[in-house]
């Protein structure tokens, strides 16, 4: 699909900000060489966008459009900073739950879809309505649930799809930092606390402990009191490994082993001799995984401890023995982050609020990032080759989309 730029309205001059002439109405410079904005207030805006569902190199376009100025309670946002997640590569393939918004808003005569759900943007215009909701240029905005789309350059958006970063809460903090809290952290921070009530010197143990989630839950435990057995995938590249088992060390990991090593015979009595003869009990597992090395991680738990669901990378089934749930009652459990942003709005903010907190005071490090640049000039290519990196793993640390001057 080709990228294309619709004119604000039909037969209206614009200007353009790179020169001072003026431009006739059907004089349009092409996509790629000027950002131009209409007398009129209207917004020009770049999406990468799909109208079907399917792999997201075959599906993916950057799409040009026009936004027009807000009233009432809309508002026209920039985004600032939106990261590339599992899950928005799932629902761009159709898979996810929570489905994309399709619309005709953007000028297109087909429905298409914004991909991207999480991120931070940045109030540049906005109707009476909205400032009486206590809205003003510059605030920084989350979206209030999945769907809305963020992977663009600009968006219209009423006060009930957003929510407010407080400006006490912006201080110190950089829009990488905002644009990227709103899932993985909180999706560790109430796993860990929501299923049990662990207390200091008790045990958790996660696989995909490299990841966001993972990395997230390694220093929320450290930072409580708790101690982590943390697994990973292992690796051909044996010193890639043992730099990985390093970093997550670094991070307040107190165990780090490979799949491979956790379902090695004498894994229990390895076990025993990490918790004191067995006497620290291992109270909660965090599966993002699922097949053979899941079933293998719940093995270890205490009896009546709560194993947490929250993804399966593998694509294989959670196998859960009888004598799990008969002989050692382990409670089993899933959890998705947005239904339950959705049902604990006010919470959602608090637990933004408090990482944040210890990101500031230095409590809470960022997952790697490859920050992708989004440029004006940016080609669709280039962005969509991105994403297929993501979806192929070839990336060191969490693709984010970084927004220069758009």
């Amino acid at each position: 699909m080709a990228s294309k730029l619709l004119s604000p309205v039909p037969g209206i001059a614009r200007t353009c900000m790179r020169t001072s002439r003026f431009i006739a109405p059907r004089a349009v410079a092409p996509l790629t060489q000027r950002r131009c904005i209409s007398a009129y207030g209207y917004e020009q805006a770049k999406a990468l966008t799909f109208s079907e569902y399917g792999e997201p190199p075959s599906v993916l376009s950057l799409h040009g459009h026009s936004i027009s100025p807000p009233h009432g309670d809309k508002m026209t946002i920039r985004f600032l900073a939106s990261p590339i997640n599992p899950a928005d590569i799932n629902q761009i393939q159709g898979v996810y739950p929570s489905k994309p918004t399709f619309t005709t808003d953007l000028g297109t005569p087909n429905p298409i879809a914004v991909a991207g759900n999480e991120g931070v943007a940045e109030i540049i215009a906005l109707g009476d309505k909205a400032k009486s909701a206590g809205y003003k240029k510059g605030d920084w905005v989350f979206m209030k649930g999945p769907g809305f789309g963020t992977w663009r350059t600009h968006a219209s958006a009423t006060v009930d799809q957003v929510v407010k970063l407080e400006d006490s809460m912006r201080e110190g903090i950089t829009a990488l930092q905002a644009g990227t809290v709103s899932i993985n952290p909180c999706t560790a921070y109430r796993m860990i606390t929501d299923f049990t009530t662990l207390q200091p010197g008790e045990w958790f143990i996660q696989n995909g402990a490299n990841s966001g989630v993972g990395r997230a839950a390694i220093q929320l435990g450290k930072k409580w009191g708790l101690k982590s057995i943390n697994v990973i995938r292992s690796r051909e590249d044996k010193a890639a490994e043992d730099k990985l088992k390093d970093d997550l060390r670094a991070l307040g990991a107190d165990i780090v082993i490979t799949d491979a090593e956790l379902q090695a015979q004498g894994i229990r009595d390895q076990a025993k001799e990490w918790t004191n003869g067995g006497r620290e009990k291992i109270r909660l597992a965090l599966n993002c995984v699922n097949g053979k090395a899941a079933t293998a991680m719940a093995k270890l738990l205490s009896s009546s401890a709560h194993f947490v669901t929250y993804g399966a990378m593998s694509k294989q089934p959670l196998t859960i023995p009888a004598s799990m749930l008969i002989f050692k009652d382990i409670h089993f459990h899933g959890f998705w982050v947005s239904r339950w942003a959705e049902k604990n709005p006010e919470d959602k903010i608090k637990t933004v609020n408090d990482v944040l907190d210890m990101t500031r005071n230095g409590e809470f490090k960022d997952t790697p990032f490859d920050q992708i640049k989004w440029e004006y000039e940016t080609k669709g290519d280039e962005l969509i080759a991105k994403v297929k990196d993501t979806l192929e793993g070839y990336r060191e640390g969490k693709g984010v989309f970084v927004f220069g001057k758009t």
